[in-house]
């Protein structure tokens, strides 16, 4: 019987039965502020480069119309119907983008410490792949383009994480929109909460790549290539870096286990007696034609 479970007990399954420890949380939280505040320099690496950035932005709109991809200017008419709408629009690109991310990484760190570490390293290296391309290929976002016609709606109906002007802006750089991190990290939480959950219903956090689409779209905030680039880059993490094992139900399922039958002691085989004739005529093997006249005559 395996050590250390008895018939009939019960355990329980799923992440927290899979033996990965938790990190050290003060490790964690130093390793993740690391990686923004790199992340934040970085960015203002690419900053200053705006007619490279605007040359690349007239590539950029060219391609997607050699692709036949919709306009951005189709998703914008749909929230230029209602300004309150276009508020929130703002409102959640502004606000949700980070804190989503890391109350995504703080209840994987709490719950399930083995999908925590394995989206805290595609994370990583998604973001890192992106300052690369923020630095190698500065691209200005669509509501600076004059040709797409486009509002910029944050400028116009607020709120505004931008400067007016982005010679002006030391938070951020207004330059890095290939690829939108914006798209890749709501792609990640979606992907990571499915694969670290089993509810029925756990598919439904697609949406919220998919509302954080409508949004940097709608906004003038990225282009769609911006959030296929982001794609690319998210599968290419999403195949290097090992994934965990996939969850089972969080319920316990009952163990029954059968105790080893105890050993029983070897039994000689019993000696193979010979015939009695043979035995009182001192000779082995099959009965003689003598001894079955002496057994006819003692039937008489």
């Amino acid at each position: 019987m395996a050590a250390g479970i008895r018939p009939g007990t019960r355990r329980p399954t799923g992440p927290e039965t899979t033996g990965t420890s938790r990190p050290p949380l003060v490790r964690e939280l130093l390793l993740v502020t690391a990686l923004f505040v790199v992340y934040k320099f970085g960015r203002q690496l690419a900053n200053g480069h705006e007619t490279r950035a605007f040359h690349n932005a007239d590539r950029v709109w060219d391609w997607e119309r050699a692709l036949h991809l919709p306009g951005e200017g189709a998703v914008q008419s749909l929230l230029l119907h209602n300004d309150d709408l276009i508020r929130v629009a703002n409102a959640f690109y502004a606000t949700v983008h980070f804190p989503a991310t890391v109350a995504f990484l703080v209840w994987l760190y709490v719950r399930r410490p083995a999908h925590y570490l394995w989206s805290r390293r595609v994370l990583a290296l998604v973001t890192t792949a992106a300052l690369a391309l923020h630095i190698l290929l500065p691209l200005a976002p669509p509501r600076m383009l004059a040709s797409a016609g486009l509002v910029d709606t944050a400028q116009v109906y607020g709120p505004s994480v931008y400067a007016a002007t982005p010679d002006t802006d030391t938070m951020a750089n207004q330059f890095a929109a290939m690829p939108s991190l914006h798209f890749g990290w709501a792609l990640m939480v979606a992907i990571g909460l499915i694969a670290a959950t089993r509810g029925r219903l756990r598919r439904l956090w697609l949406l919220h790549p998919v509302l954080t689409l409508f949004v940097i779209v709608g906004t003038a905030n990225h282009y769609w290539l911006d959030a296929l680039v982001a794609t690319a880059l998210l599968g290419a993490a999403l195949y290097l870096v090992p994934r965990p094992q996939p969850v089972r139900g969080g319920r316990t399922v009952a163990v029954h286990l059968r105790p080893n039958p105890t050993p029983r002691p070897a039994v000689a085989p019993e000696p193979v007696r010979a015939p009695e004739s043979a035995l009182t005529s001192g000779r082995t093997g099959a009965p003689t034609s003598a001894d079955a006249s002496r057994l006819a005559e003692a039937l008489r």
